[in-house]
């Protein structure tokens, strides 16, 4: 009944973002003995990011960025909701009938790596220019060796003419460089996503800690009758 209450109270108040969420959010608060401080924090967290995921979808469509071929860098701490916004706007290409690929960057270094032992790296290598949109997802987690920031330089100089790039990341753009081997080749691959690009930056905390189960801690009488 309370649970029903809710759910009207917050469809009238027009509460988008927390109304997505709110069945599933009271379910894991119970699940995890959560205080309401936390349940609440939760809830909030889901409206802001509900919020900045509209707006931000608004002024990319708006601003037609794939068609025109603009580039999005999404920059925030861990957990602030990075990736799940860059798969939204993934999701609003597709709607659009857009050719849509997303692969955390160390994956994709790592395919790539694998390609030149069975002579497939340049198959793959079109497999990736071959898009409308490429979502390059933790960019900049680990330093790049020799072959991997040619490799990555390469795609982002491919993809930069004929396609859109998301990218997501926790450092801020002008420390993106120093993943790189090479820094001349750090300045022009970054020039060509930096100059053409949206920015977003996500702020708070991490909404992650709060996933993480409690668990009750048994008094003595109980350990002992175990």
């Amino acid at each position: 009944m309370h649970n029903l209450q809710l759910d009207n109270l917050v469809q009238q108040l027009r509460l988008l973002g927390i109304a997505d969420s709110l069945k599933s959010r009271l379910r894991q608060a119970r699940d995890a003995t959560m205080s309401y401080e936390e349940l609440l924090l939760m809830l909030f967290q889901d409206k802001l990011d509900n919020r900045n995921q509209s707006s931000l979808q608004r002024r990319v469509t708006q601003a037609k960025f794939i068609k025109e071929k603009n580039h999005v860098i999404i920059m925030g701490p861990v957990g602030t909701g990075k990736t799940h916004l860059s798969q939204a706007l993934g999701m609003l290409a597709c709607q659009r009938n857009k050719k849509v690929k997303f692969i955390r960057s160390n994956e994709l270094l790592n395919e790539f790596y694998r390609s030149r032992a069975d002579f497939t790296y340049d198959a793959i290598f079109k497999r990736y220019t071959k898009v409308d949109l490429l979502i390059l997802d933790d960019f900049g987690l680990k330093t790049l060796s020799a072959e991997q920031s040619s490799d990555l330089y390469d795609l982002i100089a491919a993809v930069h003419i004929n396609a859109s790039l998301i990218i997501t990341t926790n450092r801020k753009i002008e420390t993106c460089a120093e993943i790189f081997f090479d820094p001349v080749m750090a300045n022009a691959a970054l020039d060509r996503i930096v100059n053409n690009s949206y920015k977003v930056v996500l702020e708070g905390d991490s909404y992650q800690k709060n996933f993480t189960p409690k668990f009750k801690i048994e008094d003595d009488n109980m350990i002992q009758k175990s």
